[in-house]
This record gives structure tokens, C-alpha cells and sequence, in this order.
């Protein structure tokens, strides 16, 4: 079983690739894309504008992000370890950051400056570091 974060986007809004792995890698949590819709991917290799799926390792293990109407979806193993449970949430924070949405968390959707300053993340992407 698999844990799922979801950051809500507007319909037309997309967190663009090199954004995403632009800004984790500014502090300090690079990514990589593994898997473009179920196809392996290269190191330096970009996903099309329509894609469903990406798969991204990340120093902490592998995360899923699947587009959904309106929303990204994180998935993660349901047993994640502290570390994957930090990438986990690094990638959301990217998400909402680069794509203006929101986190959607059990008290409900809030934005990517609220989310970081109380999840559970990487020392170089906590709010007080």
C-alpha cells in the first residue's frame, strides 16, 4: 500500500520539470526522472508537455507523481522511512511552490509556505534553516 499527498493546481496550471528540479536542487535535494508514463527515462531527459506519470528518485527513494483534474498526486510507500517521508514532502512543497497550489493536508489545503513551515522535511529545505 502507498500513502498519497495530493497539492490541488488549477486546471490549467503544471509544475513544469526543470522548475521542480530547479528549485529542490537550489537547496540542496536534487531529483531525478526515472520513469516518464511508465517508460524509462534519461538522466537528462525532459517529460512531454502531456505526460500522466513521472517517477523521481530522489536521496531519500523513489516518489511518484501522477496528474489527476485539478491536482498532482504524490505517492510514497506506506511504510516510508523518515527519509522518503521527507522527500516526500519536499516534493509537494516543490509542487505547490512552483505551481502556485495549495497542499492538501488533514486540516485542509494550505499553501506552500504554510506547508513548509510545518512539514516534515530535509534540513536544507526546513523553514528555519
Amino acid at each position: 500500500m502507498g500513502m498519497e499527498l495530493r497539492v490541488e493546481v488549477g486546471e490549467g496550471a503544471r509544475p513544469l520539470w526543470p522548475a521542480l528540479a530547479e528549485l529542490l536542487a537550489e537547496h540542496g535535494f536534487p531529483v531525478q526522472l526515472r520513469m516518464i508514463d511508465g517508460e524509462l527515462a534519461f538522466p537528462d531527459e525532459s517529460p512531454p508537455e502531456g505526460w500522466s506519470e513521472l517517477r523521481l528518485g530522489t536521496p531519500g527513494g523513489m516518489i511518484t507523481l501522477r496528474r489527476e483534474p485539478g491536482a498532482i498526486a504524490l505517492v510514497s510507500w506506506g511504510n516510508a522511512d523518515a527519509n522518503l517521508r521527507q522527500a516526500w514532502h519536499a516534493l509537494a512543497w516543490a509542487c505547490a511552490e512552483v505551481s502556485g497550489g495549495r497542499v492538501v493536508t488533514p486540516e485542509g489545503p494550505v499553501s506552500a509556505g504554510d506547508f513548509r513551515k510545518s512539514a516534515e522535511l530535509p534540513p536544507g529545505l526546513r523553514a528555519d534553516y
